[in-house]
């Protein structure tokens, strides 16, 4: 523990805690600034994690990192925090609701004591949604849908992470005058810390069930669920075991080799490629080689892919930004140039095809009817070279076309990212493929 230069981490521009009057959240919230100011916790190395839920309101108040998320999974994106920065303290907040939408990731993080600190604002309903019953109700609780009281047991979520091989589980309440404390030493702890913290929801649960302080305290008797340090079992976390398995001598996992720029690009702008087919065709692998091209010729470049889960049937539409500048702004509103080699991609994007304007450049086998556009068309011959590249390097055939008459940057980058990143048997594919493609446009 180090002395913080910080007097608070929490950030007055944003303005006031959003809680309603007398909500536990607030207590809770102020108890985790005083935690962070006696940890002196390094800002930039301090990350929140939320999700959806009153208490989701939360990390966007402090001064640290925050990462907001879908409902239940911010243990998910915790977890992945910490294991890309084991450097990182990284601090997941949920509500009671939160942990029965994601509870296999609360097992889960248990069992392998990633080092995150759960901290669990736990009042026994859904206050954002309407005061709902969740999975910590307790039997008899009166919600928005259970009037005639809750006819469930309640989950004890402490005793659940114990029984899942938590490492240091405590249970606690905002109104105990020691709970900073308690989040300094969960919050310290090396491996999986929760805290669970017992609180009131004054727009809902506590009206309903004239629940006050201290029948706060009577249901935690009622229940059985004993406050204070339930679990201190200490045990080597998870990042720290998995780097020792990785240097044992054990058979090492192929890296790939580092992409540095080799050629040039003639690219002025953000632009923004689409890619559709069918799902099987290797158009994520395709669009990727596409990507990687960009690399070599000096560009940045992002991916995003839209596949159905039943994953060869189907369509296949990966979205590519190439920029000579930082990617700020990952989508696409407007696609510069589209790409179609089948019928499963263009059904998926017919929809949009009437939007594109003038501007968009469609690249699409001759064999397809394309719906009325906008947009520029320039049809390609894919099935006269088929036979040669065969069904899964059409969409390289189709890409080697786009760039040998674009001009964006070389064709050669793109055979680069073949040969360099990609096996010799599909490599050998793929540069057969390339050539053909550039054929297409009568360009070598």
């Amino acid at each position: 523990m180090s002395e913080s230069r910080y007097e608070t981490y929490l950030n007055p521009a944003i303005g006031p805690l959003p809680f309603c009057p007398g909500c536990g959240h607030d207590s809770l919230v102020r108890n985790l600034d005083a935690a962070l100011v006696r940890l002196g916790a390094d800002p930039a190395k301090t990350v929140l994690v939320t999700d959806i839920g009153c208490i989701g309101l939360t990390c966007r108040h402090f001064i640290t990192h925050a990462f907001h998320g879908l409902h239940g999974r911010s243990i998910t994106y915790a977890c992945g925090l910490k294991l890309a920065r084991p450097d990182l303290n990284v601090i997941a907040i949920k509500g009671d609701g939160a942990c029965g939408i994601g509870g296999t990731h609360l097992l889960n993080v248990a069992r392998r004591n990633i080092g995150i600190t759960l901290l669990v604002a736990n009042n026994f309903n859904y206050g954002m949604t309407g005061g709902q019953h969740s999975v910590t109700t307790p039997t008899g609780g009166n919600t928005s849908d259970t009037p005639w009281g809750n006819v469930e047991a309640p989950m004890d979520l402490c005793a659940t992470a114990a029984a899942a091989g938590a490492g240091w589980v405590y249970r606690a309440t905002t109104f105990d005058d020691d709970l900073a404390d308690v989040l300094v030493r969960a919050i310290s702890s090396p491996g999986f810390a929760m805290v669970d913290v017992w609180e009131l929801c004054t727009a809902y649960y506590q009206p309903q069930n004239q629940m006050k302080k201290r029948g706060l305290f009577e249901l935690m008797d009622d229940l059985g669920c004993r406050r204070g340090l339930l679990v201190d079992k200490p045990r080597t976390e998870y990042t720290e075991l998995y780097r020792q398995a990785a240097e044992s001598g054990g058979p090492a996992i192929p890296k790939k080799p580092a992409i540095e720029p080799s050629h040039r690009h003639a690219l002025k702008r953000q632009t923004g490629i689409l890619v559709a087919g069918s799902a099987g065709q290797k158009i994520k692998s395709t669009a990727t080689l596409l990507a990687e091209g960009g690399i070599f010729a000096g560009l940045q470049a992002t991916q995003k892919d839209d596949y159905p889960i039943t994953v060869k049937t189907g369509h296949s539409v990966a979205e590519i930004v190439l920029s000579p500048e930082r990617i700020e702004y990952t989508g696409i509103e407007v696609p510069d140039y589209v790409i179609v080699v089948s019928e499963d991609g263009l059904r998926r994007i017919s929809r949009q095809t009437a939007s594109y304007p003038e501007s968009c450049v469609v690249y699409a086998d001759a064999a397809l009817e394309l719906p009325p556009t906008a947009a520029r068309i320039r049809s390609l011959d894919l099935q006269s070279i088929r036979r040669k590249t065969g069904p899964l390097d059409l969409a390289t055939a189709a890409l080697a076309a786009f760039l040998a008459e674009t001009g964006l940057y070389p064709v050669e980058a793109m055979a680069h990212a073949i040969e360099t990143l990609r096996s010799p048997k599909l490599a050998e594919a793929g540069i057969r493929a390339l050539n053909l493609g550039v054929t297409l446009v009568g360009k070598n």
